[in-house]
């Protein structure tokens, strides 16, 4: 898990080959202007999610893990609270491969940590993480879903 200021968000290019088109796509675009919904940027293996999230407290947030995909989140109106717990202390649960997704119901996050906008938080396979708390009654975000 990598948390930053997005205008150090260049100085993690060289993870993934694909970190330097959402450099790019933010340099061209405004997020606060993206309408809601997916926007392809390298075909399936880069796109951007841009919604509006129900808020959740931490009790409410649920653990997830992706396998194929990385996540760059930016909250974009509003400070977002990530739950954190790594892969390696998460138990055995099914994977959704359609949604590479698998989910960790009823589990508190081992730690937390706060992202105001203006800030990034990169999410690897290794990393569970419970999106979209805030105190707020939603959040607008940005998920950008890198292809590992």
């Amino acid at each position: 898990m990598i948390i930053d200021t997005l205008d150090n968000l260049v100085k993690y290019e060289k993870i993934n080959p694909l970190f330097s088109e959402v450099v790019a796509f933010l340099r061209k675009n405004d997020l606060n202007k993206l309408p809601e919904g997916k926007h392809s940027i390298v075909g399936n293996d880069l796109f951007v999610n841009i919604q509006v999230a129900k808020s959740k407290t931490p009790d409410e947030a649920v653990i997830e893990t992706h396998r194929r995909m990385i996540d760059i989140q930016i909250p974009i109106d509003a400070s977002e609270t990530y739950g954190y717990t790594p892969l390696c202390n998460l138990p055995d649960e099914p994977y959704n491969d359609e949604k590479d997704i698998t989910k960790y119901k009823d589990l508190m996050a081992e730690s937390y940590i706060d992202c105001q906008p203006g800030m990034f938080a990169i999410f690897f396979p290794q990393d569970g993480h419970a999106p979209c708390i805030s105190f707020t009654p939603e959040i607008k975000k940005a998920i950008f879903k890198v292809k590992v």
